[in-house]
């Protein structure tokens, strides 16, 4: 059956959202695309299932004596055994070693396998773990299957579903989201950008939008979340006599967001309780941590005029409610951490801080080094997106990127502190490049709107919309052995072939003619991929012969490829490049006897990324 709706959702690292569109082929292509935000059925309380406009992104897993029994049953599963959501934030608050949260985050983390169990990562002894797959399999099952109980009439699997990701995901987070969805049963399925999806909201919302924006302006995305921030520029162009839109510079993936400011403010709480003489342990800062969140966002919602909002600690031991310990998290303290650790005023030519790190180090979430989010900013706007060569890019006198208007998305920008912080600093720059300042995109929903705007943009792919012209977020390429006498001591030196242009578009190929090189088949062979955000320019075939520090490598992987009849041989090969239609990245390896060999990013991963291969003889 053809799709009744398209679905937008926002795979978020603190809440996920649903929001949904009619598809009707009679309807004016102009008219509005009516998008609605799904209510979601889920446990708040033991026993009891509420309908809420978020789904909270975290997983409890109990232990037998947790929650009565039935106490977890949902409409659709009577027997189900762990909780999603509201209730599994507020058990994990009480109990943070069976609390798994920030999913999204390690799914993006391309130091460990994100296919083993990771997670909850400091589970005590006899808690099972599971894999950030696994986990974020949890929250999208737990949607489609919210989605069915609500839409009998129009089954999930039928529709038609984007899947958001931050735009900084490089090709195996990608994968790995579309893994846990495939394992949740989505069936008709494609990623979309974060940044670009706040963005088509704003668009839904605002119909009028090209009168508000004109040719050359340059529109900066700012994205801070529960776990990342995001910086999109998105540049208002012309094609055919109609204004266009396109992306031109994506941020790199900054680990920065609302969990490390609440895990400022429960450092500040627990060094208050210290200088008293209280003094917790790691398992109660991380439910001091869980707790600060919720203080916080009572402190900093609209209209708040609270100075102090009580934090609770359990005891250790047997008697942990009777030594509960009564903390207060105070407003001031979160004005001083944001405005001096998150959001310090600084120059538009600083750099984030490189932390001096000791030589071993617990294993666990890349966090960035440097917390103040200004500071990348600036990098984000001198380095990255200076390197563009796209005309539609504004620049001040220095070189400096310099967007007429900013549009906020994220959770953390709810709070007016941050949003004022961020447009004041912005402004000082701009004036300092003799720039008007920047015109805020104000009017959409922080919370929906990136869910909102995948809905949308599922209308536009039909024609009922706006398109932002975007295409790969990164560049990538494949490590190329120099041809070299061996030598002890001295390794061959390694060149870097673009084979994946920046903003390269989904469903394109490109051949990589004029270039041969040897393929190592039947028999062991290392594969060596590297990726770029800032180097925008690289044209498929180009050969960079000196990149270090320019270039992030993706872990090494080594594969063996079919021979055929031959044992081993190398055999001269040419390469074409396939992006997909939900925007993962093939390569083939093609023979001069049309014998082709495919590499993909695959989510059997055995550190960061598994190269899988696959032969396949063209027929002649």
């Amino acid at each position: 059956m053809p799709s009744k709706y398209v679905i937008g959702i926002d795979l978020g690292t603190t809440n996920s959202a649903l929001s949904y569109a009619e598809i009707r082929e009679d309807a004016d292509p102009f008219a509005p695309a009516n998008v609605q935000v799904m209510a979601i059925p889920q446990l708040t309380n033991p026993g009891e299932v509420r309908e809420e406009n978020l789904l909270p992104s975290f997983l409890y897993l109990p232990s037998s004596s947790d929650f009565p029994s039935g106490a977890l049953a949902l409409p659709w599963d009577a027997g189900r055994g762990f909780a999603v959501g509201v209730l599994a934030q507020k058990r994990g608050a009480e109990n943070a070693g069976r609390l798994v949260s920030s999913a999204k985050s390690w799914l993006s983390h391309s130091g460990v396998d994100r296919t083993a169990p990771l997670v909850p990562y400091r589970a005590p002894e006899g808690v099972d773990r599971i894999s950030p797959v696994a986990a974020s399999r949890r929250y999208l099952e737990h949607l489609r299957e919210a989605w069915d109980a609500r839409m009998p009439e129009a089954p999930f699997a039928e529709q038609e579903v984007l899947v958001t990701v931050p735009a900084s995901f490089d090709a195996v987070a990608r994968e790995l989201t579309l893994e846990a969805a495939q394992q949740a049963g989505y069936r008709n399925l494609t990623l979309l950008e974060e940044p670009q999806a706040a963005f088509y909201a704003w668009i839904e919302r605002h119909p009028d939008w090209r009168q508000r924006v004109q040719v050359g302006d340059l529109i900066l995305v700012i994205d801070i979340g529960g776990g990342t921030t995001d910086f999109t520029l998105i540049a208002v162009t012309e094609r055919g006599g109609e204004l266009a839109l396109d992306r031109v510079a994506v941020g790199e993936h900054i680990l920065l967001g609302g969990d490390n400011i609440d895990l400022a403010l429960a450092g500040a709480v627990s060094q208050r309780l210290a200088e008293k003489g209280t003094r917790i342990d790691s398992r109660q800062l991380q439910t001091l941590w869980n707790n600060c969140r919720t203080a916080k966002e009572k402190l900093l919602e609209p209209g708040s005029k609270a100075a102090e909002q009580p934090v609770t600690i359990l005891g250790k031991g047997s008697g942990l409610v009777g030594g509960a310990i009564k903390a207060t998290l105070h407003r001031d303290e979160i004005d001083r951490i944001l405005n001096e650790g998150f959001l310090p005023a600084v120059a538009s030519d600083a750099m984030p801080e490189r932390q001096r790190r000791a030589g071993l180090q617990e294993i666990g979430l890349p966090y960035a080094a440097d917390a103040a989010i200004t500071r990348h900013l600036a990098r984000f706007l001198r380095q990255q997106a200076a390197t563009s060569e796209h005309g539609a890019v504004r620049r001040g006198a220095s070189g400096l990127a310099c967007p007429t208007h900013v549009l906020f998305n994220g959770g953390v920008l709810k709070a007016a502190l941050v949003r004022e912080r961020l447009l004041a600093t912005l402004n000082a720059w701009l004036a300092e490049e003799g720039m008007t300042p920047v015109q805020l995109l104000s009017g959409e929903d922080l919370m929906h709107a990136v869910a909102r705007g995948a809905a949308y943009h599922g209308l536009a792919r039909r024609g009922r919309g706006v398109r932002i012209h975007g295409g790969v977020p990164r560049t990538y390429y494949v490590g190329i052995e120099t041809a070299m006498p061996a030598a002890p001591g001295f390794p061959a030196p390694l060149k870097a072939l673009t084979v994946v242009p920046f903003g390269m578009e989904e469903g394109a190929d490109i051949p990589i003619p004029g270039r041969e090189f040897g393929l190592a088949v039947g028999q062991p062979a290392e594969f060596r991929f590297f990726t770029s955000a800032a180097r925008k320019n690289d044209q498929p075939g180009d050969l960079i012969e000196d990149f270090r520090g320019e270039l992030e490598e993706l872990s090494p992987m080594e594969v063996t490829f079919g021979a055929g009849e031959a044992s081993s041989e190398v055999v001269p090969v040419s390469f074409e490049t396939v992006i997909t239609e939900t925007g993962l990245m093939q390569l083939w390896c093609v023979a001069r006897d049309h014998r082709r060999w495919k590499l993909e990013f695959n989510v059997r991963e055995r550190v960061a990324a598994e190269l899988v291969t696959e032969v396949k003889r063209a027929k002649s």
